[in-house]
């Protein structure tokens, strides 16, 4: 069994899933702060509030410590049952524009690939060009039979 684990995980495929793992969590950060730092201040600005994570409804007592708070954060470490559609809504923007970049990766590799069987195709097509020696000899040949005929 331990022979097996060690051919598995030396496959190329874990390799590149590890590799996959690594970059698609460095890419949600970015995606993360990019919704959160400069996409939903524009969103929430438009709708007449400067913070989304601000919009929730409590779904039970508030500590008398954190009465008339407005901090998601704060009330949710508390404990406080909160019904957060503000924090949805960031966080289905953040699938909206993860999403949108994975469709247009895919794209862009789909036609990669059809412009490359396209060039294979062509090249295929195109017969290889005849080496020199078969050239000269074909040359001599035809030569010959033409004085053969005089």
């Amino acid at each position: 069994m331990l022979k097996e684990f060690q051919a598995f995980i030396a496959r190329g495929n874990v390799l590149d899933l590890a590799v996959a793992v690594i970059i698609g969590a460095a890419f949600g950060r970015i995606v993360t702060s990019l919704t959160d730092d400069i996409l939903m201040p524009i969103i929430g600005k438009i709708f007449g509030g400067l913070d989304f994570s601000s919009y929730f409804v409590t779904m039970g007592p508030v500590p008398a410590a954190l009465q008339g708070s407005s901090d998601y954060a704060a009330l949710k470490k508390a404990g406080v049952p909160l019904l957060g559609y503000g924090e949805f809504i960031t966080v289905a923007v953040n699938f909206l524009i993860v999403s949108f970049i994975i469709f247009m990766v895919v794209r862009a590799v789909n036609r990669a690939t059809t412009v490359f069987e396209r060039e294979k195709d062509k090249a295929a097509a195109v017969p290889a060009a005849e080496p020199t020696d078969v050239a000269l000899l074909r040359e001599i040949r035809d030569e010959l039979r033409a004085r053969r005929e005089v």
